[in-house]
């Protein structure tokens, strides 16, 4: 019980994001970079096993995982939170077309029902035209980071996987949690200076979402993952992209739109079914 509790507050400490990201004055760049900065740090104080100086290939995983954190900031600026989460849920399509090439893991008939649900999901997204709010401000734009974001995710999960098959260490793929961080942070850093003003309310957004959102998030992940089934942790994961548009909307009132709602019913039922399948055949 108690891991599948560190599991679920992963779920709901991932889903705030999106909310908390809204309610900054800062913009995206400022809020890229400080978050990352902030959470490499909380990452270092909270994971012992991610304290190893990363090897070049953790700091190519870092990289994509960097490009994940920057995109997910920008389309949570841009667009709904539902969106912004939803879109970056299609990241198992990606891995499905590249994994035949990239980890010699073949595509089953069940992968191909998979990636044609997951397919019609997306689509849904871009039916209707969304209207731009004071919380999605440019729902186009918004949407392009978020598809961006599911892309990098895709390839994040898939430099993880790598990394752990290149060692028997379970703690091997945490220095990547670093290197990310650090390297979005660094990235992006010229572009979110000068600051002008930074008040105290902003300040304090940016340390939740550092060492909350990100870091204490991780560490519940870390630590509850070992004692669940990989479906029934899949299965509680999916707890984040219920939370986060309830997050956007209890917080900002924002309202995804009807086509979003669809689409991302979609994301997720198709995703359930597969981790299901995955379990009873594998």
């Amino acid at each position: 019980m108690r891991a599948r509790l560190l599991v679920l507050a992963a779920a709901v400490l991932f889903s705030t994001g999106g909310a908390a990201i809204k309610a900054t004055s800062l913009t995206a760049w400022q809020v890229a970079s400080f978050r990352s900065g902030i959470a490499a740090l909380a990452v270092l104080v909270m994971l012992r096993g991610a304290r190893r100086l990363p090897d070049r290939a953790t700091w190519l995983v870092g990289v994509v995982y960097a490009a994940t954190l920057v995109f997910f900031v920008f389309a949570n600026k841009n667009t709904t939170a539902a969106n912004a989460i939803y879109l970056q849920g299609t990241a198992p399509l990606y891995i499905l077309l590249a994994a035949p090439f990239v980890l010699r893991e073949r595509v089953r008939r069940a992968d191909v029902v998979f990636m044609a649900a997951l397919g019609l999901g997306l689509a849904a997204f871009f039916m209707g035209q969304e209207p731009a709010r004071g919380t999605a401000p440019n729902p186009a734009l918004g949407n392009m980071a978020a598809l961006a974001s599911g892309l990098t995710w895709a390839a994040t999960v898939m430099g993880l996987r790598w990394l752990g098959r290149r060692s028997d260490d379970p703690t091997a793929t945490q220095p990547s949690l670093v290197a990310g961080n650090v390297l979005a942070c660094v990235l992006t850093l010229g572009l979110a200076l000068p600051v002008e003003q930074l008040p105290a309310r902003d300040l304090a957004i940016l340390a939740f979402l550092g060492v909350i959102q990100i870091g204490l998030a991780y560490v519940c992940l870390v630590s509850g993952i070992r004692g669940v089934p990989a479906l029934e942790a899949s299965l509680l994961l999916l707890l984040e992209p219920v939370l986060s548009p309830i997050w956007a909307w209890l917080v900002h009132g924002e309202a995804p739109g009807q086509w979003a709602l669809i689409g991302g019913a979609i994301i997720m039922v198709a995703t359930t079914a597969r981790t299901a399948w995955d379990t009873r055949t594998g």
